[in-house]
């Protein structure tokens, strides 16, 4: 018996041998699997984290304008941006063990191997946090072993690679909470109109429920499985000890106020300006496939007041039934920035860019460009042309032209430079061009960012060269700061959703025109609104001076299309243009004012609440009162007056008499050349005597 015992003893030695070796293999065998998974899953290296998400457009004052994305709406906010009531509530109903496993939990699997087995069906699921994250980033969600082995490598590499905080918030940001909004940024403004760091208790709870089934759980679904939903994970959150029962409860009892199911906090806002930032990104930063990736965050100069400003004299100035169109910018003239932007009267029926993509013909807003270049080379207020129908001749004398004033009209008498600017006098204009030289024009036009191609022509001193808006305001802007080079600025930063700087504006302007002569021109401009100076017709600007209570410098300027009003101080400078878009003429007067009086109606109502700032007379500079019809001091025989400014030592030293006054004789223009070119230049003007 004995025997027989010693013998089943050794039977079954030898059976529990052969299967603790059988073990011990299959355990060598799957730790070695195992072993070479992880292996593997890190050679791979960490696996991208990036997500498609909303890039922001921002304004100057930090409110949000509008926003690009690919059909998701996403926001990704960084994980200290995020309630701590949602990051404990999430982390209680989804992965309670998230911050001790590694990415798997053997405990949550053992049980929920159990609880199927129980009901004999998949009732109950195991994938940890960085399961979810690893399958929402790369996976399809079909219940495959090839999509479970997959998701098995992602998930190691992840959290091999990645911190916990960095998984959670990548988590957050990426997962699905209904109606469109991926991320918490996103689905905490949808539900309850605020951002994710500002979710209390309940507001958080009902949240981290909703990702178990997005279309089950939404309160606005189904608000009874929602709040039941709620419940549980409350009862997770006391169950890990994050907060106690009496909270649980209290925060059953009271009903949730939700949202206005809006995404983010909008009022999309300047389109046409967000289609010039846009351009920006694409052309000039080289960001285009940061764009289109999205999570970018762009800060631009809009000031949101001023574009509303600038909508709304927009429309309360137009005829609705009038089919005519409308350029409008505003710009710092110190840094260039833009401020307010209006491309066209309906953005959804056109979205056609009429202030950076349109060129149109800027009439006589171009004349102070060349009065600059001629005061630069020696003209003064002073210096003064006969205006009378005149028909040059040029390319040597193989061609003539003809300008003509508005309604035909000429002076028929000697005109002060600070007469002719105000007046819009064309002859004038013509006869100082030609003096200088057709390139001379040009070349101060590129000087001043014109980037147009405007052509060498007589023509060229009224503005028949189509330009863009965006160009003349920037231009007018360098005249505004004292002559400093500015470039148009429509974005201040752009940051990524890591919160790295891709780009940040670098204020820097370089002296361009002489500071004197830029003054000198600065304060003729303010004549556009000045009676002192119509001694033979209104000002352009009589119409809106009434309408001005500080000090402006600006000109207007018209074509048989186009229609420009372009005015300016220290602080502001804006450009409007109104016309049609096939070239139709502008018949009806009302139209035709149009530009005056949205742009008088802007500058007023911006700057209605901001100190007055008139231009600040260099140390070069004198000013004298002098007799505007004759460029010479004011005297008793010549009381008209108003006091202008010279570079020192070109200011008029002799007084005005009655005979000076009523001059009709021309005077000899300023030496513009050198001396082997006088002769040239005096038999120009010999067709003028």
């Amino acid at each position: 018996m004995e025997l027989m015992t010693d013998d089943r003893l050794q039977r079954v030695l030898k059976y529990v041998r052969a299967f603790i070796f059988i073990f011990s293999i299959l355990a060598i065998s799957l730790m070695v699997l195992i072993g070479s998974v992880i292996i593997y899953a890190k050679s791979k290296g960490a696996p991208p984290l990036s997500v498609s998400q909303s890039s922001i457009f921002y304004s100057k004052d930090g409110s949000i304008i509008g926003e690009a994305h690919s059909g998701e709406k996403r926001y990704w906010v960084s994980l200290a941006d995020i309630s701590p009531h949602l990051i404990d509530a999430t982390v209680a109903v989804e992965d309670r063990r998230f911050f001790s496993h590694h990415g798997f939990d053997p405990k949550r699997i053992a049980g929920a191997l159990l609880a199927d087995i129980k009901a004999m069906a998949k009732v109950q699921g195991a994938s940890t946090i960085s399961q979810q994250y690893a399958r929402n980033l790369f996976l399809e969600h079909e219940k495959t072993w090839n999509r479970k082995l997959n998701e098995a490598l992602y998930t190691i590499r992840i959290e091999a690679n990645y911190s916990k905080e960095e998984i959670l918030e990548g988590y957050l940001n990426t997962i699905y909470y209904g109606h469109g909004a991926y991320g918490i940024e996103s689905a905490s403004y949808y539900y309850f109109g605020k951002p994710a760091a500002d979710l209390n208790l309940a507001e958080a709870s009902m949240l981290a429920g909703i990702p178990k089934g997005p279309g089950v759980y939404s309160p606005f679904t189904d608000s009874e499985r929602a709040l039941a939903r709620q419940k549980t994970v409350l009862d997770s959150m006391v169950e890990n000890k994050d907060i106690t029962r009496a909270e649980a409860e209290a925060v059953l009892a009271e009903p949730l106020v939700y949202g206005n199911r809006e995404h983010l906090p909008k009022e999309f806002m300047a389109p046409y300006f967000q289609d010039a930032v846009r351009s920006v990104i694409r052309h000039d930063l080289k960001l285009e496939k940061e764009l289109e990736d999205g999570g970018l965050h762009i800060y631009t100069t809009l000031d949101p007041k001023m574009q509303e400003i600038a909508e709304e004299q927009i429309t309360a100035t137009f005829d609705p039934n009038s089919t005519m169109q409308v350029g409008f910018v505003a710009m710092e003239p110190k840094s260039g920035k833009v401020l307010a932007l209006v491309g066209g009267r309906d953005y959804e029926e056109s979205p056609y860019n009429r202030v950076t993509q349109a060129e149109r013909q800027p009439g006589s807003t171009f004349k102070p460009l060349l009065y600059y270049r001629a005061l630069e080379r020696g003209f003064t207020p002073s210096t003064g042309f006969r205006s009378e129908r005149t028909t040059f001749q040029v390319d040597e004398g193989r061609s003539t032209y003809t300008p003509h004033n508005f309604n035909h009209y000429y002076a028929n008498d000697t005109l002060t430079m600070m007469q002719a600017l105000p007046l819009s006098d064309n002859v004038y204009a013509v006869k100082t061009h030609l003096l200088l030289g057709k390139s001379e024009l040009v070349k101060q036009a590129k000087k001043m960012g014109i980037e147009s191609d405007v052509k060498a022509v007589p023509s060229l001193a009224l503005g028949t060269s189509p330009v863009r808006v965006l160009d003349m305001a920037n231009a007018y802007s360098t005249f505004a700061n004292g002559g400093k080079e500015v470039q148009p600025v429509f974005i201040e930063k752009v940051v990524n959703y890591k919160g790295e700087v891709l780009y940040e504006h670098d204020a820097k302007s370089k002296q361009v025109l002489d500071k004197d002569v830029t003054f000198v021109l600065n304060h003729m401009m303010t004549g556009m609104f000045d009676t002192a100076l119509n001694g033979y017709m209104a000002v352009t600007g009589n119409a809106i001076k009434d309408k001005l209570t500080r000090p402006y410098a600006g000109k207007s300027g018209s074509t048989e299309t186009d229609s420009w009003m372009i005015g300016y101080t220290p602080q502001l400078v804006s450009a409007v243009w109104t016309g049609y878009d096939k070239d139709q003429n502008i018949t009806l007067w009302t139209e035709k004012r149009y530009a005056k009086e949205i742009w008088a109606g802007f500058m007023e109502n911006a700057l209605k609440n901001k100190s007055v700032v008139a231009f600040q007379p260099t140390d070069n500079v004198v000013s004298v009162k002098v007799n505007p019809q004759s460029g010479l001091l004011a005297s008793e025989d010549c009381p008209v007056s108003r006091m202008t400014y010279y570079v020192k030592g070109s200011e008029p030293t002799e007084y005005c008499t009655k005979e000076a006054e009523g001059t009709e004789q021309e005077q000899a223009p300023p030496d513009t050349t050198a001396p082997e070119k006088k002769e040239k230049w005096w038999k120009k003007l010999v067709p003028w005597m």
